[in-house]
This record gives structure tokens, C-alpha cells and sequence, in this order.
């Protein structure tokens, strides 16, 4: 196993107990919040009410789960495809042009 090789095998196995032992320390007893329920909750305890009412609100936690995730998606392919669009006209401005056979 050459040196390389054993550096990354060390990174991969760092980067997972970086996941894994908290995991395990915890045994699942703690409940996780997020910062939005968090924030919502202080601000309708100071009585705020809201201008106007939301035109979709999903059935589930489920739809806006996967609602989000297309979201997420839709958007790394926008930039997926810009940004593959402008390292190809960079490509094609870097080629030489071809010499014309008359």
C-alpha cells in the first residue's frame, strides 16, 4: 500500500467517525431543532400575526421534504449547466482555429 494510498484510507475513516461517533455518544435520546421552528416559536410568542397566509402549504412533511429536495435539484442543474457553458466557450476560445484546405 504506497503512502498515498494509506492517507487517503486515514481522511475517508477521519471524515466518517466525524459523523459516527456523535451519533454513537448520543444513542438518539437528544431532539433536534432547527433554527426556523426555533425562530418561530419566539416570534409568535410576542404576539406577531402574519400579513397574509402562505397560497401552497403541503399535506406532509413528506411533500415538502421531496418539494425541497426538486427544488435543490433544479438548481444544481441550473448551475451545473452554466457553469459547464462557460468552461466550454473558455475550451473553444482556447482551441486553435483548424488551417483551411483549398
Amino acid at each position: 500500500m504506497s503512502r498515498r494510498t494509506l492517507v487517503t484510507v486515514v481522511l475517508v475513516l477521519g471524515v466518517v467517525a466525524l459523523f459516527a461517533v456523535p451519533l454513537l455518544l448520543d444513542g438518539g435520546t437528544s431532539e433536534f431543532a432547527g433554527a426556523d421552528s426555533q425562530a418561530t416559536e419566539a416570534i409568535e410568542e410576542t404576539g406577531y400575526t402574519p400579513w397574509f397566509e402562505s397560497l401552497f402549504s403541503p399535506s406532509s412533511s413528506e411533500v415538502e421534504s421531496g418539494l425541497f429536495a426538486l427544488q435543490a435539484a433544479l438548481g444544481g442543474g441550473v448551475l451545473g449547466y452554466v457553469v459547464g457553458r462557460l468552461r466550454g466557450r473558455r475550451a473553444a476560445a482556447r482551441a486553435p482555429e483548424p488551417a483551411e484546405n483549398p
